[in-house]
Order: C-alpha cells, then sequence, then structure tokens
C-alpha cells in the first residue's frame, strides 16, 4: 500500500467536496458497487488502485478518471 502525497489528499478532499455538492458521497458510491466505503477512500488518497473505482468516482463528478486523477496517467494507460 502506497503512502498518499499532500497532493491526492488535497484531491481527495476535492473529491468529497464535489461529491457533496452533487449530493452524493463516497459512501453511497461504495454500496453502488458493492465495495467498503474504505477501498474508495484507499482509492481517492492514491493509497491503491482500481479503474473500476476510479471510473465510478470520475463518472460521479461528471469527469474522466484521467482528469480525476492525472498524476496516475501520466504517459497513458496504467
Amino acid at each position: 500500500m502506497r503512502t498518499p502525497s499532500k497532493q491526492n489528499l488535497d484531491t481527495h478532499e476535492r473529491l468529497k467536496a464535489e461529491l457533496r455538492i452533487r449530493g452524493t458521497s463516497l459512501a453511497r458510491i461504495a454500496r453502488e458497487l458493492g465495495v467498503s466505503d474504505a477501498a474508495l477512500t484507499l482509492v481517492g488518497k492514491g493509497c491503491n488502485r482500481s479503474r473500476r473505482i476510479e471510473k465510478a468516482l470520475a463518472r460521479a463528478v461528471g469527469t474522466t478518471p484521467e482528469a480525476l486523477f492525472p498524476d496516475r496517467y501520466q504517459g497513458g494507460e496504467p
């Protein structure tokens, strides 16, 4: 498991705020995906990777995984 960078923590906080603005939450997305809240938190903070979770988070805020997590997609598909 990776240690989150300050940039990843900032991205995660902005993500949570955007989800609240849009009337949803990490917990709701976790339930929809059938995974734990912790799984979404770990992906959001950059500690773990999951293309499926990254796609769901990006879709929830109206963007792409590449735009939401640009540091993870430098140089193309991981």
